[in-house]
């Protein structure tokens, strides 16, 4: 006789002896499982019996002094995960101050499992920014004093070495309010004409020059308060106070110009925008690193002032030298009736002896233009670079239908 199939109804028809034996025995000598069917009986007695059992967690891993492996990291990784959502779901509601407690917590581990482990896959990280989100979520609910709340955002903010609480300006805003982000200014603009401390210090003994080891000191210092004040200056909507920490050619920098720009266009600033993000890009000077972030706000910008013109040039600019798919098509949108086409002809000119042809593949693939793709592989097939297998793979698989021919000679190049 065929056996049951093992899903909930027929696990259901065993009856709770049954499965109470069962899942004794499934847990047997595994301790995170142990702990998950411990957390799950302990919903059934209210929100105070889990933060305790919770607690209760967060201090067996922060008495933890071993090295964390791998296997053992991912375990905790997924733990971290699911203590969040217990957290989220069966204490947030009832109790959503309790619940922030035990999820600041819980980020004040990360310095703990971060110094015996190795993240680089990034679990634990993964697992504290969830924290954080969950923080957000449930912070407009929060009764937090607002000033004891920005004290201890600074606090945790000044000493964060791993990034857990990188967002907590941002999560927290709507418990601090006007109050408490004014008060976690004062105090950071404060700290920053303060003396250095012996504590300051201490992380640059190494420096045998005592005005090295000041130098370096103040520049991680300052670096987190600066952190601070423009995380403050955004939840408070002031550009030009978030702009102030940088220097005019910082403002410059390709990592720095789009979101200064995009933070002046948010606030109706777009004048202002564009001409910071056209200083970046005349300032840019990689000729391979593709400027995307640039040059989407600069489109972003041209929109908002009604410079259509620009914005089809700049657009068609984009096209011709990166052969950006996007850009193309958010050209032809913006053309007259009728032009679109003798436009869509143009495109292709300059795909069909754009260099390298591996790129204009590229661009083939991704706009879905089979027949141009074929004709670059019968004209320029001698410059194929076979080595571009995350191209010529899945392009040789979509011509293979109706372009076999042309699919043969990719797969010869990658041979």
């Amino acid at each position: 006789m065929a056996g049951k199939a093992l899903n909930k109804a027929n696990l259901a028809a065993l009856g709770p002896d049954a499965l109470a034996e069962l899942l004794l025995e499934a847990v047997k000598g595994d301790a995170a499982r142990q702990r998950r069917v411990r957390m799950a009986l302990s919903a059934e007695q209210g929100p105070e019996a889990i933060a305790a059992d919770v607690r209760k967690r967060f201090a067996s891993i922060r008495r933890g002094r071993s090295f964390i492996a791998r296997k053992a990291q991912k375990t905790l990784g997924q733990e971290l995960h699911d203590l969040t959502r217990q957290i989220e779901t069966r204490i947030a509601p009832e109790a959503p101050d309790q619940a922030f407690d035990l999820l600041w917590t819980q980020l004040h581990l990360a310095e703990g499992i971060h110094e015996r482990s190795d993240d680089s896959w990034g679990t634990i990280g993964d697992a504290m920014r969830e924290a954080m989100a969950t923080i957000g979520r449930i912070a407009p609910k929060l009764a937090q004093n607002s000033e004891a709340l920005a004290d201890d955002i600074f606090e945790a903010m000044s000493t964060d070495g791993y990034g857990a609480f990188d967002r907590a300006i941002e999560a927290l805003a709507p418990a601090l309010g006007e109050t408490g982000l004014a008060a976690l200014k004062a105090r950071a603009e404060t700290a920053r004409q303060a003396p250095l401390t012996e504590a300051d210090l201490a992380f640059y003994t190494y420096l045998s020059d005592p005005s090295a080891r000041e130098a370096r000191a103040l520049e991680s210092r300052n670096r987190t308060l600066d952190i601070i004040l423009q995380d403050v200056a955004d939840q408070q909507g002031d550009v030009d106070a978030w702009l102030a920490k940088y220097t005019p050619d910082q403002l410059t920098y390709h990592t720095i110009a789009p979101a200064a720009a995009t933070r002046l266009l948010e606030a109706g600033r777009a004048a202002d925008a564009l001409t910071l993000i056209r200083t970046a890009i005349d300032a840019y000077d990689s000729d391979w690193l593709d400027p995307r972030e640039m040059d989407e706000v600069h489109f972003a910008c041209l929109a908002a002032l009604g410079r259509e013109d620009e914005l089809r040039a700049a657009l068609w600019q984009r096209f011709e030298t990166c052969l950006c798919p996007d850009a193309l098509r958010q050209h032809l949108k913006r053309l007259p009736d009728f032009e679109d086409i003798e436009a869509q002809d143009a495109a292709r000119e300059v795909v069909r002896s754009f260099k390298p042809v591996d790129a204009a593949l590229a661009f083939c693939l991704a706009s879905g233009d089979l027949a141009l793709a074929a004709q670059l592989i019968d004209a320029r097939h001698a410059e194929i670079d076979g080595d571009d297998y995350e191209v010529l793979t899945p392009l040789a698989e979509a011509l293979l239908t109706q372009h076999p021919l042309q699919a043969v000679l990719l797969w010869r190049a990658m041979i």
